[in-house]
């Protein structure tokens, strides 16, 4: 069973991405016997990101992939339910991209639900002693952007597969470059291990279904 994370580059004048730090070690690991792990690093670009993500896609042909993203502010592991069909934050990507009350797909669903099994995540994630609950939704950021674009192309595959987006926290390091310095966080370590988990339940899960199906 493969599964692909992806994390993004630094962005806001941070030097770090929690999402990016986490994921990538555990980019080649295989965990639980059966579950092989890989890591792409895309940029934070309305433009780009999901087109890397695919490209990520069609090399690995993972079974399921779990994009993940910092969510400053936040003080737990958060599973997203909804990518919405809408783009509209004053912030702007790292290319300098704006993009307000935008439909990122017309004709498209208002939203796509995740198939991750984010209950099960976050009852894994919390017998870890690391703080998780569920969100409804990613925001309309460029993480949000890249769920929905991973939802609509999930959707078309003809190969099954399951996906859908994590949030995690600042770490400790960016709270003091951050203008909020009593910020929540967690450290490299919690949200790997939180990562690391959500990957073998989700693969645990899956396997299951794919089983109930043949």
């Amino acid at each position: 069973m493969r599964v692909l994370l992806s994390g993004f580059a630094p962005f806001g004048g941070s030097k770090l991405n929690p999402s990016w730090e986490a994921v990538r070690r555990l980019d080649g690991i295989q965990t639980a016997d059966t579950v092989d792990i890989y890591a792409t690093k895309l940029p934070v670009s309305y433009r780009e990101a999901s087109e890397r993500l695919l490209a990520s896609i069609r090399v690995i042909c993972p079974d399921i992939v779990i994009a993940v993203g910092q969510a400053g502010g936040r003080d737990a592991i958060t599973p997203e339910i909804y990518a919405m069909n809408k783009d509209d934050s004053d912030k702007s990507d790292n290319e300098g991209t704006v993009r307000i009350n935008q439909k990122i797909l017309e004709g498209g669903p208002d939203r796509y639900m995740t198939d991750l099994p984010v209950h099960e995540i976050v009852a894994a994630v919390q017998n870890r002693n690391i703080p998780s609950r569920i969100s409804e939704h990613a925001g309309m950021f460029v993480c949000n952007d890249l769920f929905y674009k991973l939802m609509h192309a999930l959707e078309l595959s003809s190969r099954p597969m399951i996906g859908g987006f994590i949030h995690v926290p600042y770490l400790p390091e960016q709270v003091t470059d951050v203008a909020d310095t009593e910020a929540p966080s967690l450290s490299v370590d919690q949200i790997t291990e939180a990562l690391r988990e959500a990957a073998i339940v989700s693969a645990k899960v899956f396997s299951e279904k794919i089983a109930d199906i043949s």
